[in-house]
């Protein structure tokens, strides 16, 4: 067992995942382990140029071509990040494969197989860890959306659009053994031991 693993932040908007993986960074800092930060999108050069294109909140593409979008930046960051550091740093990603999967399946109604696939022709051997799923009722969904200074694109859908894509996240996830679910009702503190807790035992 590699003891510098990937470790993917999945869930919606207003869940805290930034802040979460804010807090697992300065842990690492401080027990001197090295370790590097990805989101999707964005990351590499190249895919913070697709990042701005895609949460423009101007932008209004298709589906098809949001998701071809959403996976060139994973392209990128593969090659030009992921795979020069895996096995040598801890990798915190917020969000990947499953977010396509949550968003563009179950959010926007694009066919699963054909994602699945070009999620394999991109990943190819790379495995995650562990994921941490987060989770937000309604209520503190649109709070912390509304407490936002700067929203994009995906900031601005209604509920029924949140709610297919978490819903979507469970339905993949909950039962996996590399799964772990963290409610966002509870205190941030807790949530972050939670998922310390978890990530000490891999390395």
């Amino acid at each position: 067992m590699s003891k510098y693993p990937i470790f993917v932040f999945e869930g919606i908007e207003g869940t805290g995942k930034s802040t979460q993986i804010k807090s697992i960074s300065i842990y690492l800092k401080k027990k001197r382990i090295p370790f590097i930060i990805l989101r999707e999108p964005g990351g590499s050069k190249n895919s913070e140029k697709i990042r701005k294109i895609l949460l423009n909140k101007k932008s209004n593409f298709n589906p098809i071509t949001d998701l071809l979008l959403y996976l060139a930046s994973r392209s990128e960051n593969i090659e030009k990040i992921i795979n020069k550091n895996l096995y040598k740093k801890i990798i915190l990603i917020d969000r990947f494969v499953y977010s396509t999967l949550a968003y563009q399946h179950y959010g926007m109604g694009i066919n699963l197989k054909l994602i699945k696939y070009l999620n394999k022709l991109i990943i190819k051997k790379i495995k995650i860890k562990h994921i941490f799923l987060h989770t937000v009722d309604k209520k503190n969904l649109f709070l912390r959306l509304n407490n936002r200074k700067n929203k994009n694109r995906y900031d601005n859908f209604k509920y029924s659009f949140y709610d297919k894509v978490q819903k979507g996240f469970l339905k993949m996830l909950k039962n996996k053994n590399n799964v772990t679910i963290i409610d966002t009702r509870k205190s941030q503190k807790d949530n972050t031991n939670e998922i310390l807790t978890i990530i000490n035992k891999y390395i």
